[in-house]
């Protein structure tokens, strides 16, 4: 490294321990969260994880202090696809919706203001949550910039949350709350070396989420520790009388917190997804120590010689597809006054009229298909095909056949380069998110080590409604792990 260039990196590492980089703590106050925003995000190694700052925040956390209850005063960063009621536009990155100002909060959201949790900002996303274009670059938004890995800033953060995965690693809230419809929460949560849930679809509620799926789509929480996880999820939990789906959430939620603390891995038996872990043999490496750290917590590990069926993904994808263009113009022609585009052909054609802040790097070729898949009779076949392979003959009949109660393999592999011209490089092979995914059953991802310095996560994946379960086995895994779970460097990969 040049001389002028590790002068720098010496002055950054100093200001960096100044303000305490790294998982929030206890103390930490809306003045010390804006401060490291201002250091690290805004400036220094500029992780553009932060789209916009909650100029009432501080507000917020005097009024807090009224409130009791273990989430009052927790301060966190929400996914800019989320509504937030006050000043911030709700954009999903694109410069179409950059001045959404909904006044409104999502229901999520007014649970949790409810229980004295601070809303401290928007975060960066992919932008329309990854489902613009197949070439594009995890945590690219027209409005946002590029989303930067904090363990190395050269490395993708994954999406479509990764503003919130990114910001919740370099400590610049509490917690964040992020989007899934096919690893969005999870992939995220991997590649920065924190925990991510995907809750089973219905417990949180939808309303006033720009949306993607109505068929995948949930928001999740993201959080340094399993039990920060479960207690934000205690807040975003519950029905919604606008959203069909959470009909049965009330009746179903529990304390996700109770019995974190003691939860016990022995004699739970756990499925062993080998194929799902890819061919690279240091992830192969690490998901071993993981696996031996959960066998010596007391499980028993079984086996498991599961093949995705090929079907799957194509069948997925013209769900994903039909949804989009139907949800999309739902929510667009929903929000308050006259919006001007209210139509996902709309949003094609803003695109193409504004091209050099939308189209610079990659298109919009999702886009353009969504807006041709208008067959509902292919749709409807799609959707029930891929239910079932990734439920009843997917995670139901994995469990079933196999005695287990949860399935596990590495979330994702390591975090590849970002690149901008071509887009993403996931070529790993890793993961078996997307069958928790299209069933719409909770998929856990707790950090396991990391290889290179880049983190990965162990995904935990269990059946629909035992989200409390499988925050339970996460928790105890955590407990059993003897691998050291990486601190963000701040650096390019390899300095």
């Amino acid at each position: 490294m040049p001389h002028r260039l590790r002068a720098l990196s010496l002055l950054l590492t100093a200001s960096i321990a100044t303000i305490g980089l790294g998982p929030a703590h206890a103390g930490d106050t809306v003045a010390t969260y804006l401060e490291r925003i201002r250091t690290i995000d805004q400036s220094g190694p500029t992780l553009h994880a932060v789209l916009a700052v909650n100029p009432d925040a501080a507000k917020e956390e005097l009024a807090a202090r009224a409130i009791k209850g273990p989430l009052a005063g927790k301060v966190i960063l929400v996914k800019d696809n989320i509504e937030v009621a006050g000043p911030l536009p709700t954009t999903a990155g694109s410069w179409a919706l950059h001045g959404n100002v909904t006044g409104r909060d999502a229901p999520l959201i007014a649970r949790l203001r409810k229980a004295g949790v601070v809303i401290l900002g928007k975060t960066n996303l992919s932008e329309w949550a990854n489902m613009r274009s197949g070439s594009s670059s995890s945590g690219w938004s027209g409005v946002g910039g590029q989303t930067r890995n904090p363990h190395a800033l050269d490395r993708s953060p994954c999406g479509s949350s990764s503003g919130s995965g990114a910001g919740v690693a370099a400590g610049l809230a509490w917690a964040a709350i992020g989007t899934e419809t096919d690893g969005s929460v999870t992939c995220p949560a991997s590649a920065n070396g924190i925990v991510g849930f995907k809750p089973t679809l219905g417990l949180v509620s939808r309303t006033h989420v720009v949306p993607l799926s109505h068929s995948q789509d949930t928001p999740g929480p993201m959080a340094t520790s399993v039990a920060d996880a479960a207690l934000l999820l205690n807040g975003m939990a519950g029905s919604d009388p606008l959203d069909p789906a959470t009909l049965e959430a009330d009746k179903l939620k529990t304390d996700f917190t109770a019995g974190l603390a003691t939860a016990s891995l022995k004699g739970v038996r756990i499925g062993v997804l080998r194929k799902q872990a890819g061919t690279e043999p240091k992830v192969q490496a690490l998901f071993d120590k993981a696996l031996a750290d959960l066998k010596a917590g007391g499980a028993e590990l079984v086996e498991i010689d599961y093949t995705f069926p090929a079907d799957l993904g194509r069948d997925e994808l013209t769900v994903l597809l039909f949804d989009l263009r139907e949800d999309m113009g739902t929510y667009l022609r929903g929000l308050p006054g006259n919006p001007p585009l209210r139509s996902l052909a709309d949003l094609i054609a803003f695109n193409k009229a504004h091209a050099d802040l939308e189209l610079h790097w990659f298109g919009q070729d999702l886009f353009e298909s969504a807006e041709k898949t208008t067959d509902r009779a292919a749709y409807e076949k799609a959707r029930a095909n891929s239910l079932r392979l990734a439920g009843v003959e997917g995670i139901d009949k994995l469990l079933a056949t196999n005695k287990v109660s949860f399935l596990v393999a590495p979330t994702s592999g390591p975090a590849w380069p970002i690149d901008l011209v071509t887009g993403d490089h996931d070529g790993s092979g890793v993961g078996a998110g997307t069958l928790a995914a299209v069933a719409g059953y909770p998929h856990l991802s707790v950090p396991m080590g990391a290889v290179e310095g880049l983190p990965i996560g162990l995904s935990i994946i269990g059946a629909k409604w035992d989200d409390a379960h499988v925050l339970q086995a996460g928790a105890a895994y955590e407990r059993a792990r003897t691998v050291a779970v990486p601190v963000p460097s701040l650096k390019r990969w390899g300095d």
